[in-house]
């Protein structure tokens, strides 16, 4: 064996366990398909091909992050030619396909932290109504597993802005209750909790210079989702992606190495003594020179993502499972937002501005077990007008007329002069994102294109359709997402109405209880765990999956060390 084990995959789930694991003794090789920036071995990660791995800690340069984190949106953000996309480091070649039907976008990308690198850093825990009697594992058996993530990130309330002032007003005007609990079983709003490092007080020095400071903690510069860069070193950024937080911890095990731009293409088996399937190894392509080799290990972990993870397992010609790459859920998204006066806001706040660039990108939300959530958010201009007025699958907003009792004034895409007009209230505007409790359903997928290849394999397709059951649910949460703004003073409401083809989180692709067991090892091929979104049971009843993914992670991770690494 070239080693313990094999993690696919260096995002939200891999990393976590990559450390658990190295800190057990065990060795572990992480093989990542996307570059690493920040490390010296690869000071030029969307130019060159660098070193082939790392596993030393002092290789993590705060220097190099800096330079490769830009606060520009397209740089970072661009589909087809930003850093954080689905694609090689090599941003001259093309990133890499998969077919979604009908049409739509997926919000993912490749490197060292996976999506973890341009996430909001929102970490609520699942509802415990979506989890008990419901999973074969129960919601107690979760709650130590996400207090040792919470204190390893660490997660904290996040810091009010006006932004959030603005919508916690609106709230209370709207008679919801302060929710105080983590673990939520009743309607009603609070401060995120968050994987973002707190805010240090020296911001509040007028000379305190945003370029230059070296201190510890957020500085509630808005740039979350463009990869944060705020802190002295690698491991102290105050975003929390599991580039800066699992990932150096598992580098200090000095138990794991981790190689980028290595595009895994094949988990080989082999027959064990017991005549039962089992994974030994795996087969990968060099992203920068297309070279391929083996690795094989005791143990491998799956941790590719909720589309990459079931089209692996199709590619290796695993064996078929009615399960497999089926219910897919994605949390059906959608975007309300109101646009306020000059007097409305000084009427609240005291201030002319609620300023949506200011702070944590997302720093309080709304909870409605049974429902789902809404995040109120606040993003950079284009961002914000491509996620408000941009996305929507009702057309444009002018050839829509609103039906009498509706609580919103526009519904679909604002565009034109409309959209100059309401972007120059950009500084007075407060976006919810709807995430709905959608329903698994075995119909919405992750299978092969039997034809379409690229140099990894046969294409994903993804296909996905809410239930009316979960239509229902988000017009609730639009409703009441409208109602609050509206108390909080809005003037104008916007619904854009996204379509249910825009994919942030992929979940349920590989369910535990029916492709895994109960430790998330895989019924039909031993020595092969699953350790990313697609292992959860259902949709966690709406709240962002990270948490629960990496507290599974870390619940996994402990799984395989009693069972295969006990000696």
């Amino acid at each position: 064996m070239d080693t313990d084990v094999i993690v696919i995959g260096a995002g939200g789930g891999g990393a976590v366990a990559a450390k658990e694991l190295g800190e057990k003794g065990i060795r572990v090789v992480v093989l990542e398909a996307g570059p690493w920036y920040g490390n010296k071995n690869w000071p030029l990660p969307n130019a060159e091909p660098g070193a082939m791995a790392s596993s030393n800690y002092n290789d993590l340069s705060i220097e190099l992050l800096k330079k490769d984190f830009t606060d520009l949106e397209n740089d970072m953000n661009d589909f087809v030619t930003g850093k954080f996309r689905w694609g090689p480091a090599d941003r001259e070649k093309p990133p890499w396909l998969r077919k979604i039907l009908p049409g739509g976008f997926v919000w993912q990308n490749s490197g060292v932290g996976g999506s973890t690198l341009h996430y909001y850093g929102n970490s609520p825990r699942a509802y415990p109504q979506a989890v008990e009697n419901i999973w074969p594992i129960s919601y107690n058996e979760m709650i130590p597993y996400y207090e040792k993530v919470e204190e390893t990130l660490p997660v904290r309330p996040a810091p009010a802005t006006a932004k959030e002032d603005l919508f916690l007003y609106g709230c209370k005007r709207a008679g919801w209750s302060l929710l105080e609990s983590p673990d939520v079983r009743s309607p009603g709003y609070r401060m995120d909790p968050n994987a973002i490092l707190p805010p240090n007080p020296l911001i509040n020095d007028p000379d305190f210079n945003f370029e230059t400071n070296n201190t510890i903690g957020c500085t509630l510069r808005g740039h979350c989702v463009n990869g944060c860069h705020t802190g002295p070193t690698v491991d102290s950024i105050a975003k929390r992606s599991t580039l800066v937080s699992y990932i150096p911890r598992a580098l200090s095990t000095n138990m794991v190495e981790i190689r980028p731009n290595t595009f895994v293409t094949k988990i080989m088996t082999e027959t064990g003594a017991d005549n039962q399937l089992q994974a030994m190894g795996v087969t990968f392509r060099n992203t920068w020179t297309g070279e391929t080799g083996e690795l094989t290990a005791k143990v491998i972990v799956l941790a590719a993502g909720g589309i990459e993870s079931p089209r692996l397992w199709l590619n290796s010609g695993l064996p078929d499972d009615p399960w497999v790459g089926r219910g897919l859920i994605n949390h059906w998204f959608d975007n309300v937002t109101g646009i306020f006066d000059e007097a409305a806001v000084m009427d609240v706040l005291g201030v002319s501005d609620a300023k949506p660039f200011v702070g944590q990108n997302s720093a309080a939300r709304f909870d409605y077990p049974g429902y789902g959530a809404f995040l109120m958010y606040g993003l950079s201009p284009g961002l914000f007008s491509a996620l408000a007025y941009g996305t929507s699958y009702k057309g444009y907003s002018s050839f829509r007329k609103i039906e009498d009792g509706l609580p919103w004034d526009y519904e679909g895409m604002i565009v034109g002069e409309q959209l100059k007009e309401f972007m120059r209230d950009y500084k007075r505007s407060l976006s919810c994102l709807i995430l709905t409790d959608d329903e698994v359903n075995q119909n919405n997928s992750v299978t092969l294109d039997p034809y379409m290849r690229d140099e990894n394999g046969f294409l994903p397709v993804v296909k996905y359709q809410p239930s009316q059951s979960d239509s229902r649910k988000r017009d609730v949460l639009a409703t009441i997402a409208a109602d609050i703004l509206r108390k909080a003073g809005a003037k104008t409401i916007v619904r854009a109405n996204w379509p249910p083809a825009s994919f942030l989180h992929i979940m349920c692709t590989m369910r535990m209880g029916y492709v895994t067991d109960t430790n998330c090892e895989a019924n039909q091929v031993k020595r092969l765990y699953i350790a990313d979104n697609s292992v959860i049971f259902n949709g966690i009843g709406g709240p962002n999956p990270t948490l629960t993914n990496q507290a599974l992670a870390t619940r996994t991770a402990e799984k395989i060390a009693e069972k295969y690494f006990s000696s």
